[in-house]
């Protein structure tokens, strides 16, 4: 008998605008013609198996949560322009939200395939809908200053209500006083006064 058997999952999924179809909290790409349909898939530990009346249509290396497995020859070359069209007009929208909002989402669609990353664009609209504009201009601005380009993170700032706070730093390893440090004190600089003594004259004994 095995030590471990892998038990793989079974489901159906739908296959969004932006070329992907989420499995147990991963995405995964798959070819335009399958836009819009719901394929049966397979899961298991090593492998995701998407398949449609029974055919296999695709396959993935299992991703963890959150993660994404995306394959460049899903996305046709004649689709770049119109996604484009339809990045910059998501732009413009965010922007109207606020400032941070509008260079957010620029943050979140740079990249080099801009419409696969449409998705988390959609969801910083939906913390909008949700939290209103202001709340979520700022947790964006805390986030950009901090460098942290994630659209969960936006929502546990929201949830939180620390949109406006800026997490402190960890101290520095070694910041706290030891039993041998010593006070800074201690090695600053102190003037020391030599007295001079003078040395007897050898012609003078005798």
């Amino acid at each position: 008998m095995p030590a471990f058997y892998d038990v793989p999952i079974f489901k159906q999924v739908k296959v969004h605008k932006d070329f992907h179809a989420s499995v147990c909290k991963a995405l995964y790409s798959l070819p335009e013609t399958w836009i819009g349909s719901t394929l049966d898939v397979r899961a298991d530990s090593e492998n995701v198996k998407f398949y449609h009346r029974g055919a296999l249509v695709k396959v993935h290396p299992r991703q963890r949560p959150g993660g994404r497995s995306t394959d460049v020859n899903d996305y046709p070359a004649h689709k770049t322009a119109y996604a484009m069209r339809d990045i910059t007009a998501l732009i413009a929208t965010c922007e109207r939200y606020g400032p941070h909002v509008g260079i957010y989402a620029a943050r979140l669609l740079d990249d080099p395939r801009p419409w696969s990353r449409m998705r988390a664009a959609y969801a910083l609209i939906g913390l909008v809908k949700r939290y209103s504009p202001g709340p979520v201009d700022t947790a964006c601005q805390t986030a950009l200053s901090l460098d942290v380009v994630s659209v969960p993170k936006i929502a546990s700032m929201l949830e939180r209500a620390t949109e406006a706070s800026t997490p402190a730093l960890p101290a520095a390893a070694g910041g706290a006083p030891t039993r041998f440090s010593r006070d800074p004190s201690e090695f600053g600089s102190t003037t020391t006064v030599l007295t001079s003594v003078p040395t007897a004259d050898p012609a003078a004994k005798g």
